[in-house]
């Protein structure tokens, strides 16, 4: 599981990236272009309900590549990555599917149960 925080006035985001107990035997560290493929800088902890976490602090507007570097050098990537490639999972820090365009001023369209509309919906 992959939580994206909300962008701060600085222009960064932090990304909690969690792994299920049973998918991780041994250590495990979350490496990517944003630590410079180093398996020492982000090391998961194990939670007291097993899961092992990290959260990392990225560039808002920029995407980051990354994959799960496990004891005795296994590799392997997060299904929940926006994307994936021969070189692991991608993600964008901002959710591309919670971005909403908003104009000062315009009216919020809404349904017949007068709900505000999704973006897309008719």
């Amino acid at each position: 599981m992959i939580k994206r925080g909300k962008p701060a006035k600085n222009g960064q985001v932090k990304l909690t990236f969690t792994l299920p107990a049973d998918q991780v035997r041994g250590e495990v560290s979350l490496v990517g272009d944003f630590n410079d493929w180093n398996p020492y800088a982000h090391p998961m902890r194990r939670g007291d309900d097993g899961t092992y976490q990290v959260t990392v602090t990225v560039p808002a507007h920029r995407g980051v590549s990354f994959r799960y570097l496990a004891e005795g050098g296994v590799w392997f990537d997060d299904p929940d990555a926006d994307r994936h490639d021969q070189h692991g999972g991608h993600l964008d820090p901002i959710d591309p599917h919670a971005r909403r365009i908003e104009v000062a001023g315009a009216p919020v369209l809404k349904n017949r149960d007068e709900q505000p509309l999704a973006a897309g919906a008719r």
